[in-house]
């Protein structure tokens, strides 16, 4: 049996690097589940790395993408075999076949489609844990790429946990109905008044962004205030320039790994009902054949819709 695999073995652009690769199915590693994998989403936490923007920690040869859905068809405890998994921290998720540790899988629950359970790790995750580590309760809330599936969900949630207003920066107008459906007040990213003023109104920052966006923000918020960076979709770090301004990073990746499993396996079990009364973004599907076509659609401007491989 072969296993088909999205491979980078240099970085660079993920469309020139990537490569779809056929190899023999080995024998599976004792103590490890075999996963066979349905669906993975398409994030910018999925292509940034194959740029070489994490090269400290990211290291090619490897199988790219880091979430997904699939059945556990192997597993040294049989009870475990059927069961449909998110395979965490293991190999790259955009292949068809995977190994995973059990204590790093996590369970879904038969209501959760696959579609959805696909997408419950990266974006789910962060914004929950976000909003855990730093409540906004009465709080004014300033959200940047305001159309992304994460902040999409900071937003409703922050909403629902009593903050008193969400703020989000868009990046063109086609995409300002995206915020307002999510409870977000919209605010252009070429509106310079309107981003000091925003800045100046803002309590705490989810930040994904990065560079002169995250720099602007800095310089015009107020002391005592929390500017929580976790993305860089600019490619670019931010100057630190606002005085008495907490600006502190948020790496899902670095949180779990000091988290003990059993605290974030409850995450999840808390994370499901929350995730399935969100809102989304539709999902467009493309067999794992078809990925050129799949990250054509990812970089599409105002796109409404999140890219998802079919295993």
């Amino acid at each position: 049996m072969d296993n088909s695999a999205l491979w980078f073995r240099e970085f660079g652009q993920p469309e020139k690097v990537l490569t779809l690769e056929h190899a023999p199915l080995t024998a599976r590693a004792a103590g490890k589940l075999r996963v066979q994998m349905r669906y993975s989403p398409i994030n910018p936490s999925d292509l940034i790395p194959v740029t070489g923007a994490y090269r400290h920690r990211v290291v090619p040869p490897r199988v790219a993408g880091y979430e997904g859905v699939g059945v556990v068809v192997e597993a040294d405890n049989p009870a475990l075999t059927g069961l449909r998994v998110l395979p965490l921290r293991g190999e790259g998720t955009w292949q068809r076949w995977l190994e995973c540790d059990p204590q790093w899988a996590v369970p879904v629950p038969d209501s959760i489609p696959d579609v959805l359970a696909a997408r419950g790790y990266i974006n789910p995750l962060a914004a929950y844990v976000m909003l855990s580590k730093w409540p906004v309760r009465g709080k004014t809330v300033l959200l940047t790429a305001a159309t992304s599936s994460c902040a999409g969900l900071l937003a409703q949630w922050a909403k629902s946990q009593g903050a008193r207003a969400v703020l989000g920066i868009y990046r063109s107008e086609s995409q300002t109905l995206v915020p307002e459906e999510d409870g977000i007040f919209p605010v252009s990213i070429n509106d310079k008044s309107g981003l000091r003023h925003a800045a100046q109104q803002a309590e705490i920052v989810f930040d994904a962004v990065g560079g002169a966006l995250a720099t602007t923000l800095l310089q015009h918020m107020r002391p005592g205030t929390d500017f929580i960076s976790y993305g860089l979709l600019s490619g670019e770090l931010y100057q630190m320039t606002g005085a008495g301004v907490h600006p502190q990073r948020f790496h899902l990746r670095d949180t779990l790994a000091v988290t003990a499993a059993e605290v974030w396996q409850q995450w999840f079990i808390e994370l499901w009902d929350m995730l399935a009364a969100s809102r989304l973004p539709e999902v467009r599907l493309f067999p794992l054949e078809n990925w050129r076509e799949a990250l054509d659609e990812f970089a599409v401007p105002g796109r409404r819709s999140k890219p998802m491989l079919v295993m």
